[in-house]
Order: structure tokens, then C-alpha cells, then sequence
């Protein structure tokens, strides 16, 4: 008939999904992609060991995961678990906000150091958190790194530092700065006894810990597009009153200008720490 012509069509709206609809969606199900945007599952996201399966983005992993995904099952025991930062400048909040990373995370500190072993072979290990106060290094995070190069020395192992920070906590001042020095001097100790340490830069690397001992690897790897950095971007655009690259500070970008040995995607991580541990090892160094 003559009317349906001239009849419209209703058209048809997605629906915008009310308040009620999203908090009925349970939380920590999905994340967003923070390069390429895509939806995901979270489950789907850790066993692709967090890296986007789109883009290939290398979202933060826990220090918990990072070990779980380096070692092998079973092999890891912790060193100085029970340290924790005290106040020694008084800093307003700071012993309110370190008792919330504590609860929030788990972790009684930035850092996990122990033993364990990587194909069989052991190794001495640090892994920054950049949940508890961004990852900054304070006077435990510096403590218990010189703590776990102690054990290196000691029992004749490879040193691996996973470094993930945002650089010196300001809470503690020159407490925090001294850090970079000591950790260092450690490092010099774990050197002159011929013995190996591995450097792997994550996202991000800053501040007072890009400029010591993540720097210090006779290996330096990096995680790829890792920010690994010393100032931040303006201030340095600001200095020299020029434009950057758009990749500076990136892993790419360093490993083209000579300052990492390679970048490293993490499924393939382990296994190239595998052979060079391997390569590095002494006849009859190999754990039971």
C-alpha cells in the first residue's frame, strides 16, 4: 500500500548500558589496551604473560608474576621479606601511604630479592614493583639489593635485576639519593669477584635508578617500548631548547645509540637468560 512507502522505519540504537549494567560487570574481568585500545579479557591478557595480543604492548606485571614467569616452578626463596622503611625525615603521610602499599599489594616493600634457579642454574634475583610507591628506590629498596649482591658474591651466582621505578623516593631524602652510590659499591664487589650480573630495564626505568645500578649490567636488556630515562622529556627539551625524537628514552631508541646489548620480548625472556647463563656458567655449576 500507498502509507508503508511513505511509512518510516524506526531505526535501531545500541543501547547505552545503564549504571546499574556496568557494576553489574564484574570488576578486574576486562582491561583496556593503554597503546592500541582493544578490549580484553584479563585471564586472556596473563596467559599471553600480559603482553597485548594486538599490539604486542608489555603491560606492568607484579613482581610476584615477574618471578613466576622468570624462574623455575617452585626454585625461588625469598631473602628479607620482613624489612620495612621507617620515617626518617617525618615526612607528612608517608607512613600512612606505605601502610596502604602494604595492604594494597602485599608487599612490605618496592622489591623482592632471593635465590632460585633459571634452567637449572642458580642465580640471585631482584624484582621491583612499581605498585608500592611507584617502584622508588628508598633505604630498604637499597638494603636489600646490597643484601642479595652480599649472597651473589658469596655463593658464586649471577646477579639478575629486574628494574622497574620511578627513581629515588623522595620521602626519604638524601637517605634515598645515598642508595645509588651504595647500590653501586655492591655491584663494584659482585665485578671484582668475575662474577655476572644481568641488567633488565622494564617500564619504566627513571630517575636515580636508571643512573645506577640499572645502567651497570655487564648485560643490559629491556623490555620493548620500556621509558628508560634519567630527566624527563621537557625538562630536557627545555635545557637544550630542541625537539626529541618522538622514541627517545625509549628501549628501541637506547639499544640504537649503544646503550642496551638487546631488547627483549618477554615470551622469549626466560630463554634468553637461559643462554646466557649457559654461556657464563662453570663446569659443574648447574643445581641439582
Amino acid at each position: 500500500m500507498i502509507r508503508d512507502i511513505f511509512t518510516k522505519k524506526k531505526k535501531k540504537y545500541a543501547t547505552i548500558p545503564s549504571e546499574q549494567a556496568k557494576q553489574e560487570v564484574p570488576e578486574g574481568l576486562m582491561t583496556k589496551c593503554p597503546s592500541c585500545k582493544s578490549i580484553m579479557y584479563i585471564k586472556e591478557l596473563r596467559k599471553n604473560k600480559m603482553v597485548c595480543d594486538q599490539c604486542q604492548y608489555h603491560h606492568r606485571l607484579t613482581s610476584p608474576e615477574r618471578i613466576e614467569q622468570t624462574l623455575d616452578v617452585g626454585s625461588f626463596q625469598e631473602f628479607d621479606a620482613d624489612m620495612i622503611a621507617k620515617d626518617p625525615l617525618n615526612f607528612p603521610d608517608y607512613k600512612e601511604k606505605s601502610a596502604s602499599d602494604r595492604k594494597k599489594t602485599g608487599l612490605n616493600e618496592a622489591v623482592i630479592t632471593g635465590r632460585g634457579t633459571i634452567g637449572g642454574m642458580g642465580v640471585i634475583i631482584g624484582v621491583m614493583d612499581p605498585r608500592f610507591r611507584m617502584g622508588s628506590m628508598g633505604s630498604v629498596v637499597g638494603e636489600k639489593m646490597c643484601r642479595a649482591i652480599q649472597h651473589a658474591v658469596e655463593e658464586e651466582k649471577p646477579f639478575i635485576m629486574f628494574a622497574a621505578s620511578g627513581g629515588a623516593r623522595m620521602q626519604e631524602g638524601v637517605f634515598s639519593l645515598m642508595q645509588m652510590a651504595k647500590t653501586s659499591t655492591a655491584l663494584n664487589r659482585l665485578h671484582e669477584a668475575g662474577l655476572l650480573f644481568i641488567s633488565i630495564m622494564t617500564h619504566p626505568t627513571t630517575g636515580g635508578v636508571s643512573a645506577s645500578f640499572a645502567s651497570l649490567g655487564d648485560i643490559n636488556l629491556a623490555e620493548p617500548k620500556a621509558l628508560i630515562g634519567f630527566a624527563g622529556r621537557r625538562i630536557i627539551e627545555q635545557t637544550i631548547r630542541q625537539k626529541l625524537p618522538d622514541n627517545f628514552q625509549t628501549s628501541e631508541f637506547l639499544l640504537e645509540h649503544g646503550q642496551l646489548d638487546q631488547v627483549v620480548h618477554r615470551k622469549e625472556l626466560k630463554q634468553t637468560l637461559e643462554k646466557i647463563l649457559a654461556i657464563h656458567e662453570p663446569a659443574g655449576m648447574k643445581e641439582e
